[in-house]
C-alpha cells in the first residue's frame, strides 16, 4: 500500500510538472503547481509514513505536509501578484482604437453621415 501511494505521488507529481511546462501564462502554471503539487506531496508522504512503519516517521510526513499547507498558499499568492505586476494596468486607449474624423462627421450628422467608412 505505501509503495503504491508513493508511486501515485510521483505521477502526480509528473502531471503538475507537465502543466507548469504546458499552460500558457503564469497564473496557469502556478495554479498547477500548487493545487496539483500539494496533492501529490501529500499522497507521496502518506506513503512514506506508511513505509516508515512507526510513529516517528508519520509525525515527521505530518509535519511536513502541515509546513506545505502553511506556506504553499503564501508562495501562491505571492507568485500571482507578481505576475500580475509584471503584466502592468491595461491603458485605458489601448483597448479602443481611436476614432477617424470620418467617424466624428458620422455621429454629429456631417456631410459623410450615413456613408461607410472609406
Amino acid at each position: 500500500m505505501a509503495e503504491a501511494l508513493m508511486l501515485l505521488g510521483m505521477g502526480l507529481l509528473v502531471i503538475a510538472a507537465l502543466g507548469v511546462l504546458r499552460l500558457p501564462d503564469a497564473l496557469s502554471r502556478q495554479h498547477a503547481a500548487t493545487k496539483a503539487g500539494t496533492l501529490a506531496l501529500g499522497v507521496l508522504l502518506a506513503g512514506v509514513a506508511l513505509a516508515g512503519g512507526s510513529l516517528a516517521w508519520a509525525l515527521r510526513a505530518l509535519g511536513i505536509f502541515v509546513a506545505l499547507l502553511a506556506t504553499l498558499p503564501i508562495a501562491a499568492h505571492a507568485l500571482a501578484q507578481a505576475a500580475l505586476r509584471e503584466q502592468g494596468e491595461p491603458r485605458p486607449d489601448a483597448a479602443m482604437p481611436q476614432p477617424d474624423e470620418d467617424d466624428d462627421d458620422q455621429a454629429a450628422g456631417g456631410e459623410n453621415a450615413g456613408r461607410p467608412p472609406a
